[in-house]
């Protein structure tokens, strides 16, 4: 359907919005990269599936390699569960393919199953302080949030900690109802530089695929943040 014929006025109020006015909003912007690295996870977050099938390609064109998507749709399933993130793996891969990128693409694996709890703790460690280090002693699901979420996905490479800290703060936002998840990772993004103003910036390019709800309770839990 196009709607620039069906609903024309919309249109050229949301393009303005969206591709104009948030993106070169002064002192919001962020490389393009990172815009679409975010973009990306938040309509993973929000389950904007037609608008990440619209989006992915832009971001491909930007500078987001295919490692990078992949890496996006496969930490997801860590905050959303793979109820909800199967249909943008099947997305991915029919775009990927449709422009003739071989699949599977390289792994991108550090662990093994015999470390992948100590490599995990290590990862969070880093991220939110030594403390954690013990933290998966307290009970089974805290020892699968070290082992499984942290070392079967932190660890890998394609995204660096930060950007991986990054997205999760995009998932958090986009699903709504985490905010005080969101609000301890937004504290674990300032503890690997990605600051105050940084995470703003984020919300901000996020805000016309999320609306105005879930990014101003994310500007709340990163303003707690970073009081704490």
């Amino acid at each position: 359907m196009d709607f620039y014929e069906t609903d024309p006025e919309f249109m050229e109020r949301f393009d303005h919005f969206a591709y104009d006015e948030v993106v070169n909003e002064e002192g919001q912007q962020l490389d393009e990269v990172t815009r679409h690295m975010a973009i990306l996870a938040t309509l993973l977050g929000c389950q904007g599936i037609d608008m990440f099938k619209e989006e992915l390609p832009k971001a491909l064109d930007g500078g987001v390699t295919p490692v990078m998507a992949k890496e996006i749709i496969y930490q997801a399933v860590d905050y959303l569960g793979i109820g909800r993130v199967l249909p943008f793996l099947k997305a991915a891969n029919e775009i990927l393919k449709g422009r003739g990128i071989e699949l599977p693409l390289p792994g991108q694996a550090t662990t093994t199953m015999e470390d992948r709890l100590e490599k995990g703790a290590a990862a969070q460690a880093e991220i939110f302080g030594d403390h954690m280090l013990e933290a998966w002693k307290n009970g089974h699901i805290n020892r699968w949030l070290a082992d499984n979420c942290f070392g079967d996905y932190y660890t890998r490479t394609g995204l660096t900690l930060a950007q991986r800290e990054m997205i999760t703060f995009c998932y958090l936002a986009a699903q709504g109802g985490c905010e005080p998840q969101l609000t301890a990772h937004a504290k674990g993004n300032m503890n690997l530089g990605n600051d105050q103003a940084f995470l703003l910036k984020v919300v901000s390019q996020c805000l016309p695929y999320i609306g105005y709800p879930r990014s101003l309770n994310a500007v709340t839990c990163i303003n707690n943040a970073a009081k704490q």
